[in-house]
């Protein structure tokens, strides 16, 4: 059987801060352990409550050297290629955004297949294989208008010069889909 206390609606206590006397029901317990009075009570500082912090991150748990990315082909929209003109070798690419390299050499290729890749189509006397070339060619950024190479079109255009054909009739658009063009030394 457990003790039971008495309310303590007469009793008096005395306060541990200022020494006097209040009823007994009027007194709390401080954070310090002190019994005091409701009108003297104090709460705990917050200031006294310290919050442990670590210092800053100096790196990261599983670190990895940067990697470098592989050449890969990039897909070139339908029928990207257009012949400048009649009896003209030099073939016009468009490829959006293409962010080639001026005078670096790429080559173009068709649709993979399970010995490599197939041929661009053929298009305005100009052989698929011949565009497919194994050594590629050197690109010029810009499109080749009326003789000559025009900087307005650098972002989206380029031409190459073809080693062993002409054009028939000129201005003819093709090369199929897909046609894509990359690295010459990247391979199935």
């Amino acid at each position: 059987m457990t003790a039971r206390f008495s309310q303590g609606k007469y009793s008096q206590a005395i306060s541990d801060r200022s020494g006097q006397a209040f009823p007994y029901r009027e007194m709390v317990k401080e954070w310090t352990g002190a019994w005091v009075h409701i009108s003297e009570y104090e709460p705990k500082s917050p200031q006294l409550t310290v919050k442990v912090t670590g210092g800053d991150p100096q790196a990261l748990q599983h670190p990895r050297s940067a990697r470098t990315e592989n050449a890969v082909a990039r897909l070139l929209p339908q029928n990207p290629f257009t012949t400048y003109a009649a009896a003209s070798s030099v073939i016009n690419v468009y490829y959006p955004s293409h962010g080639l390299t001026n005078g670096s050499t790429y080559r173009f290729r068709g649709s993979p297949a399970a010995s490599g890749y197939a041929d661009p189509a053929t298009f305005d006397g100009i052989a698929g294989s011949n565009i497919a070339k194994a050594a590629g060619y050197a690109i010029t950024t810009g499109k080749y208008v009326s003789g000559a190479r025009d900087t307005d079109y650098t972002t989206d255009w380029f031409y190459f010069t073809v080693d062993t054909s002409t054009a028939t009739t000129g201005n003819v658009t093709g090369g199929g889909f897909p046609v894509s063009v990359g690295p010459v030394t990247l391979s199935a």
